[in-house]
């Protein structure tokens, strides 16, 4: 596999948030706090402002009051606030959509907002807020306990495209893809990274723009299963989508949830330290089932097929969608 050039735009430290739309902003905010265990920072009129127990910025995940489910925007915080000027230049160059936020998230500091080339909202900041350190504060701890946000798993018609984009023009270094076959292997799906493990964000092939999920890291392998003994009593049994197993990919344990609202999440332990952009990354064969589960039962099939719609950049309506240039996933699902 040859990488690309690496354009020197900005030094992206990592994912910073995801915003998640919610139908009903309390019902969603009892559930991530009272059950799934995140820390509320702040809450205005639309939106609550959470964060795990290893995050020192304001916020790294955050419910917005919507008339729809979904994916509102996806941040990644950069180093200076001159980077920022870099990109905005740079993204006008490329006739990419591109804006000031202003002031609309609480906490968070001047923010480049744009209509990425796979027709994502990105905001991208260089300073939020600072917040107290939770890690040492176990009587606050509950639920599942998340320690971080790891990463999103986005869905594009064109995942090759997605590669590109971020490692040729965002410095993202590879940690491991799924390939088709010759006579003409093409990329299905990278895991890409700026923080020291596997990825801050994943491009799959698929119907889209859309999402497929946000990654929350867990202390330990019997998080996963304490978090779905708690799921379960709390009468959530059904929002058990795929898992307990482990991936082939990443080599994480881990369970897919659904929120109330169908927004899906992945509860996430044990994966590897990368930090090397330019070490070269693990191929896996389209074909090779391994990749999706080195143990436990297959995913079914709504795990292929369903996703989370992506908010346009006007915020009006949602991103239409494209089929994908590859033919669908080998049929390694249960029905």
């Amino acid at each position: 596999m040859t990488k690309g050039r690496i354009k020197d735009i900005a030094n992206i430290l990592k994912l910073g948030h995801i915003e998640f739309r919610t139908t009903d902003l309390k019902r969603a905010r009892e559930f991530y706090v009272d059950l799934i265990g995140l820390h509320e920072t702040a809450r205005d009129d639309d939106r609550v402002y959470l964060r795990c127990s290893e995050d020192r910025q304001h916020h790294t995940f955050v419910l917005r009051q919507a008339e729809t489910a979904g994916l509102g925007h996806i941040g990644f915080r950069v180093s200076s606030e001159e980077d920022l000027d870099r990109m905005k230049a740079r993204f006008e160059e490329l006739g990419l959509p591109v804006r000031w936020a202003g002031n609309e998230m609480l906490g968070q500091g001047r923010t480049l907002r744009v209509r990425d080339p796979l027709g994502f909202t990105i905001d991208y900041y260089a300073t939020i807020d600072s917040v107290p350190w939770l890690v040492q504060h176990y009587h606050l701890h509950k639920g599942a306990s998340p320690t971080r946000i790891d990463h999103v798993n986005v869905l594009t018609p064109d995942a090759q495209k997605g590669y590109d984009w971020y490692t040729q023009e965002l410095g993202f270094g590879c940690a491991e893809y799924t390939e088709s076959e010759p006579p003409e292997p093409r990329i299905w799906a990278s895991w890409l990274f700026r923080k020291a493990t596997v990825h801050d964000i994943a491009v799959m092939t698929g119907q889209g723009p859309a999402a497929h999920h946000v990654g929350f890291s867990l202390p330990e392998p019997l998080a996963i299963i304490r978090a779905c003994d708690m799921l379960a009593g709390a009468g959530y049994a059904d929002s058990l989508e795929r898992g307990p197993a482990r991936h082939g990919i990443s080599n994480a344990l881990f369970v897919y949830v659904r929120d109330p609202d169908g927004n899906r999440f992945e509860l996430y332990t044990g994966d590897y330290l990368t930090g090397d952009t330019s070490a070269e990354p693990i191929r896996w064969s389209l074909n090779n089932p391994v990749r999706q589960t080195f143990w436990g039962a297959p995913p079914p099939r709504r795990w292929f097929e369903e996703s989370m719609a992506v908010e346009s950049f006007d915020g009006a309506t949602n991103q239409p969608t494209e089929p994908p240039l590859l033919p669908p996933v080998p049929n390694y699902v249960l029905d």
